[in-house]
């Protein structure tokens, strides 16, 4: 560990366990068991740009073994044995070890990828808890149906609803706890055991997790987690022959080589990937409060959110009065690293997301969107953007096609309500979508109409384990969350009885 990195942590009081935990050598967790690789990489502190520990580079061999692992659980192993109520309260212990361990794991989140460890503790780690509650409590609650058939005869028809098996999860850096816990919530409860490849940026919360899955008494290699980079290991679970289902959160590029690979192989699939989600401001809605939701919907973390809402179409008549209050607004959300309480603005992930973000912002200049607000790194050695605003942007323009991943939100002015929903919908993807009124008859009537997988109304971003997270068109396939989840990691089969 750099000595810039351990003057942060020292600086900001992190516990004592966490310290413990980063000061180990990080191993993989395949079968119950704690396993080196033959390679390492650095891991990178993004608020400091110093080296926080190294990371085992996973290969296709560890991956076989945690596949074979999940396997034989799945297959005849005490987890196949159990019963629903029995994994149901199994997951609460689980989500009481990460209750129990919250405020280190939020730190642990925050010092890996950067983000604010306040918005930690409350999203991520909280999101993380209840997302296992909920699912525990659907163990015990999967069934199928009788039927009555119509043909000739006298038979006894029902369906069984059986867990897939295997499921292979490839977790984004962006919300790496979070964003697994909503994959193996689900594939827990029905009784599929799970291969777990985090990201390469992001991967300490999921080994932190794998010591909790082990203190809960989740039997042996019902999870395990291969730590790796995407090209080694996310490509040996996209083909091995282990994997019954593979559940994937990350760019559009990568998700569909993964889907191509996968469906070579007729794999069971979900694919959550990018977004460039449209706003619409109406005049009548209160424009200081949407200006405010609108900031907030865009620049939380900073900006490094699947479904952060980055495109805004304000009407004509209120545009400017908008574009103020966002200014006024975003001024006020401290740039500070994420350790900092009073943090809003945190650093990208890496030196690498920084510099795309800001070849992004160089590139709307030069297609002449209007710098409204920012536009320029932060002094100093973490990975800093300010948040950005452009304005007068036309829609044939990278930076409003492309998802950019970073704090820079790009507007529009528009004269009427088809406009205003054409534009919304004049894009590659369809991950999320808001608008901002108070006429619920608009309101409603534009909500079908909106190609998006969510539709927020006067928020940004809300989310609860019972709702379905999940795109239309270039934004992904399938859905985690909410009852619908669990139709993606349960086979139907149809029982047919003649009797006598």
């Amino acid at each position: 560990m750099d000595i810039k990195v351990k003057d942060y942590l020292q600086k900001f009081g992190v516990s004592e366990a966490t310290q413990r935990f980063l000061g180990k050598s990080q191993k993989m967790f395949v079968g119950g068991a704690w396993l080196e690789s033959a390679d390492s990489a650095e891991v990178i502190e993004p608020s400091t740009g110093g080296v926080l520990t190294r990371i085992p580079m996973g290969t296709a061999d560890d991956l076989d073994r945690a596949v074979q692992a999940a396997r034989a659980q799945f297959d005849g192993g005490a987890w196949s044995q159990l019963k629903p109520l029995e994994r149901e309260r199994l997951l609460h212990g689980l989500a009481d070890l990460i209750e129990a361990n919250a405020d280190e794991l939020a730190e642990i989140e925050s010092i890996d990828m950067g983000k604010s460890v306040a918005q930690a503790r409350v999203v991520d780690i909280q999101g993380t808890i209840d997302t296992f509650r909920y699912f525990a409590g659907w163990a015990s609650k999967i069934h199928g149906r009788t039927v009555e058939p119509s043909l000739p005869g006298n038979y006894l028809a029902y369906t069984r609803k059986e867990p897939v098996g295997v499921v292979g999860v490839i977790v984004p850096w962006n919300f790496p706890l979070q964003t697994m816990a909503w994959k193996l919530g689900a594939a827990l409860a029905v009784g599929c055991t799970v291969v777990v490849k985090p990201a390469e940026l992001t991967s300490l919360s999921a080994l932190r997790f794998a010591e909790l899955v082990q203190e809960a008494g989740i039997p042996d290699g019902v999870v395990n987690i291969v730590t790796g980079r995407g090209s080694v290991v996310g490509s040996a679970m996209s083909t091995h022959p282990g994997i019954d289902k593979l559940s994937f959160t990350g760019s559009t590029p990568v998700g569909c080589s993964v889907g191509k690979a996968a469906m070579d192989q007729m794999k069971r699939l979900t694919l959550e990937l990018g977004g460039k989600s449209p706003v619409i401001v109406f005049a009548d809605a209160d424009i200081k409060a949407a200006a405010q939701a609108v900031a907030n919907g865009v620049f939380f973390s900073s900006g490094q959110v699947c479904d952060a809402g980055t495109r805004a179409y304000v009407h004509r008549s209120v545009y400017a009065e908008f574009l103020k209050e966002l200014a006024d607004y975003t001024a006020t959300l401290k740039i500070a690293p994420g350790l900092d309480p009073d943090c809003f603005i945190s650093p990208m992930v890496s030196r690498q997301q920084q510099q795309r973000v800001l070849e992004y912002i160089e590139t709307g200049k030069a297609e002449g969107a209007e710098l409204y607000y920012g536009g320029e790194p932060v002094d100093g050695s973490g990975f800093f953007v300010q948040p950005t605003v452009f304005a007068n942007c036309r829609n044939d323009m990278r930076v409003v096609q492309e998802e950019i991943f970073g704090p820079v939100l790009v507007t529009a002015p528009f004269d009427d309500e088809e406009e205003a929903l054409a534009l919304a919908n004049d894009s590659l993807f369809g991950l999320a979508a808001a608008l901002y009124s108070n006429d619920l008859g608009r309101v409603h009537s534009l909500i079908p109409r909106l190609r998006a997988g969510t539709v927020y109304v006067n928020a940004h971003s809300t989310l609860d384990p019972s709702m379905p997270f999940g795109g239309y068109k270039q934004s992904g396939y399938g859905k985690d969350l909410g009852s619908e989840q669990l139709d993606y990691l349960l086979e139907t089969k149809a029982v047919w009885i003649t009797l006598p």
